[in-house]
Formats: C-alpha cells, structure tokens, sequence
C-alpha cells in the first residue's frame, strides 16, 4: 500500500516495509544534462498529481567494474541521477531525528542505490535516515572552463537544502540533521563543516575514514589537459565530450601522478578526480580551515579505521595471503567482481605473484616528510616490515591523521568533538587486511549481506563480534544524532580520549600516540 508525502516540488508515493515508509528516487534538483551539464544544480521543476518514489533513480556515469560485468550506469540511463531516498519511521509533524549518510568511491565511483548503502536498518532505531546521489567522476569533479569547481559537492549541498526544506513531512527534524559518511564521503563532510553554501543545513557530522585528497586548482587545469589529449580535443572542448568518452579516459592522469608524485599534491594516485581548494565549495584544507571557528557550533565524531591502508596495499601487490587462503578467497573475489563491488573503490583481484618490494625513504619524501622520517617510524613501529611500513605510514598520511587533525582543530576553536579507533580486525583472506578502509560501512549501516559485507567480512555469514559491534556502532551513531552524545568522553588534545571500536568497545588515551608525534614533529601537516 502506498503512503504519499508532499514536498516543495509536488507530492510523492512511498512503500511501506514492516514499521517503515521508504521513498526511492525522489529528484533534488533537475537533471544535469543539455545546458545544465557541468553547472552547479539547479531545482527540479514541479509536477502535478502524485510522483511514484518506489525505484532508485539512475547512478552518476561511471564505469563498469571490469569489461564483461554489470555496469552500474549505461549512457542509455542519461544523467537525471541527482536524487534522494528516504526511510522514515515517523511522519509528518513527529520531528525524529536525521541522519543523512554520503558515499564514498573514490569520487569518481558510488552510488546511493548500492545495497552496502540501504538505510532500513538504522533507521528502525528511530531516525530518519536519508541518502543521495552526487555527480562523480569528471562530471563532478573535472576542470570545466568557465563551470562551477566541485560539482559533486555543489549537488550535496543541493541535498541538504532539500533535506531542510522537505524533511518534516517525512517526519523529520530539520533542525537535528546529523551528516555521516566514510573516505570520500567523510572528506565530503569535513569539506561541508565549512563551506558557506552549506552553514545552517546540519548540526552534527560523523567523519569516517576522511579521505586526505586535494588539490589546487591548476592541478586540476593539469588533469583536464591530460584527458583532452587522450581524447584529442582542446580543454575548452571538453564539456562537449559524452559522458562515456570521458570515462573512457578518466584514469589517464594517474600514470603521469604516479610518475612525478613530487609535483602533486595528493600522496597517492588513486583517483584522478579529487576536490579542488577553489575558496568557494572548498575554502582550504579541512582541518586548517575549522581553525576559524565557523563550524564551533557543530558537535563533530572524526575516526578512522585501524589498518586503513592494507586493502590498497593488496591492490598493489604488498601483501598477499598465504596459497591455501588465496585459493579459498577466489571465488569470493569473482563474485565481487560479478556484482560490480569496485565501485566501492576497492583495487581488482589480487593475483598471487612476487611480493612488490617499497622504498620507505621514497615513501617518506612521497608524502612529504623529511629525510628523518623513516628512521622515526622505525623507532615508533619496531619489528614491521617495510611493505607493512608502507602500509602503516599511508595510513597515516590519507586517512589516520586527517581524522585527529579534524577533531584537534575543531576542539582548539571552541567545538565538541569526540574521536574513535576502529580495530575489528577482518577475517577474511586469512586476516591479513586487519581493520581495512570500508571495514567500518557495515557495522555503520548494518547491511552485513552486501557485497562489500561479503569480502571485508570474510564471506556470506558475518562473525558474531561483528554483528555485536554494529548493533553497539549503531546505537552509539544514533544516540550522538539524537543527543550529541555518542557514549565516551569528548576529545581533549591533553588526554585524547578515544574509542576503540572492536567485539568488546573500550576507551583508550591516545592510541595513535607514535604516529601522532612524528607527524607533528616532521610535516606540521
């Protein structure tokens, strides 16, 4: 039986599931194509009579996981991807508490229909849990002349205006809207802390695994000169280009990134397409950008995952399982591929080969650290080897230290933050991820039947620790929302109180103290 909502745009028809009502595909603004390509949203004009909101919309373009396997966009799909999908177990005039979760992927892959990024579960603890599409990809992110930087960004800012202008008749709490959201989404939302379109859309953020990637804007120029010569067009053509040309060329960057890491920005070619510090969407980076104090008002949860770096290290042939558990692992890896799950930014199946070997001295200078930093890493992390330095020292400088530099700056101008160490270590492919980047969206979201659930769980039924964690994440996320108390002690820089998040969860005071120190002492980040 349908139940209907009216919002600003015309009235829409949801599903009833159990004590839920979802709403899928509902358009926040219009369509990005014809003359709106590559501007920033514009609203999405109204309609009459009552709209179906019963399918997820169309993805943003973006590439298949491998030639052969299912993609999640088709050029036939278009581009009227800029929508939202509600699950609310109130309705209107109940002024439940939101939650509104932003994807990851790389910017450049994602997309809120993925079922890793279902909301039912959280929001039956009793919030309205709200998800939303973004342009990713050159569409979102790629330099344009003429056109809006950060497009991506400029559509979620888009969402959340629609979120504080529509959510009451859902049932939700315009004034209690809490952001969360993991690597490119997390960077997202420490981005949003301070972005002048986004003041007064949100009240409290969760910052999970905040991908440490920006550039500057001629770096971006750079980029754009890259794809226009692999495509051979001038940039100024580029616009013109249909979506699937430029996919079809979007890695080319990242040869030349990998090449000369030393005249990047970014520690690592990832992604080619990475947020653009252009004073508007992006005013600086995040963490020195809170230390205005604008964002003081904003009670902020920043974390990361323990061992974030393994699963990249995987992709680049650092680390491998033992033979016996690779074998094993195959068939778990081909259904991934089947079921397209490197759109969540996860590297392709690793293949047993030789071991690549690292230079940590090079891999200090790669990140900008001096010529003494390797010997303190050494000192801090006795015992690892250098493939496992690698992994520890990248974590840092992408994921782990953006984190606490978040919530150090954010304390040092007046607001409340409250930090965590993510540590349930994964079982799969023989326990050699540890506690991996994407490890913590199944706890969060406790879609534990995913596909992503499936490979950083280590197959289809979730070990018992997990599931007991994710009910505690849960609770813990769905309280701060409610509250702005997640259930441990708020950050200081003095003790640095931090939550670690395994089977049993506990407090501990500065975990990450080693790291912590040599990034203070040698970059000043």
């Amino acid at each position: 039986m349908g139940v209907v909502a009216t919002t600003t745009a015309g009235t829409v028809e949801g599903r009833r599931d159990g004590a839920l009502v979802v709403f899928k595909g509902i358009p926040y603004a219009a369509a990005p194509s014809g003359a709106l390509r590559m501007q920033a949203p514009v609203p999405v004009a109204g309609w009459d009579g009552v709209r179906p909101a019963l399918e997820y919309s169309a993805a943003p373009p973006q590439l298949p996981l491998t030639p052969g396997t299912p993609p999640l966009w088709r050029p036939a799909d278009g581009l009227d991807c800029l929508s939202v999908n509600v699950w609310t177990p109130g309705g209107a005039g109940d002024r439940l508490p939101v939650m509104v979760w932003i994807h990851g992927g790389g910017w450049k892959s994602g997309s809120s229909g993925d079922p890793a990024h279902d909301g039912a579960i959280l929001a039956r603890g009793g919030v309205v849990l709200v998800t939303f599409n973004y342009r990713v990809g050159f569409e979102g992110f790629g330099f344009v002349p003429g056109a809006p930087a950060n497009r991506g960004f400029l559509d979620q800012t888009a969402a959340l205006c629609w979120v504080h202008d529509n959510i009451a008749a859902f049932g939700g709490d315009p004034d209690n809207v809490t952001l969360f959201g993991e690597s490119g989404g997390g960077l997202s939302i420490a981005a949003l802390l301070t972005a002048p379109g986004a003041r007064g859309l949100f009240r409290r953020a969760i910052v999970q695994s905040p991908a440490a990637r920006l550039l500057h804007q001629d770096e971006s120029g750079r980029i754009a000169e890259i794809i226009a010569a692999a495509l051979g067009v001038k940039v100024a053509e580029l616009a013109t280009q249909t979506p699937l040309a430029l996919l079809s060329v979007q890695d080319e960057p990242l040869a030349a990134m990998e090449a000369d890491p030393g005249a990047w920005t970014t520690p690592e070619a990832i992604t080619a397409f990475t947020p653009v510090i252009d004073g508007i969407t992006v005013v600086d980076k995040p963490w020195l950008a809170l230390g205005s104090g604008v964002a003081r008002d904003i009670d902020l949860i920043s974390g990361s995952t323990h061992d974030e770096f393994t699963l990249f290290a995987l992709g680049r042939g650092l680390i491998q399982p033992s033979a016996s558990t690779m074998l094993k692992g195959l068939p778990t890896f081909a259904r991934m591929a089947a079921r397209g799950l490197r759109r969540n930014g996860l590297p392709p199946t690793p293949r047993r080969s030789r071991l690549r070997t690292v230079d940590v001295a090079s891999t200090a200078a790669h990140l900008g650290l001096p010529p003494s930093a390797p010997a303190a890493y050494r000192a801090a992390y006795p015992g690892v080897t250098d493939a496992q330095l690698y992994t520890v020292m990248y974590s840092d400088a992408m994921f782990r230290m953006p984190a606490i530099w978040l919530a150090e700056a954010h304390t040092a101008a007046g607001g409340r933050s409250h930090v965590y160490d993510f540590t349930w270590a994964s079982p799969a492919l023989g326990g050699i991820l540890g506690a991996c980047h994407v490890a913590d969206i199944p706890a969060t979201l406790g879609n534990t039947d995913s596909p992503l659930a499936s490979f950083v769980l280590g197959g289809p039924r979730p070990p018992e620790s997990l599931l007991r964690l994710s009910e505690q994440l849960r609770a813990s996320w769905i309280s701060f929302a409610t509250t702005g108390d997640p259930g441990w002690p708020e950050f200081t820089p003095a003790q640095s109180l931090t939550r670690i998040w395994n089977s049993e969860p506990t407090v501990a005071v500065n975990p990450l103290a080693a790291s912590r120190q040599i990034w203070q002492e040698l970059s000043g980040h």
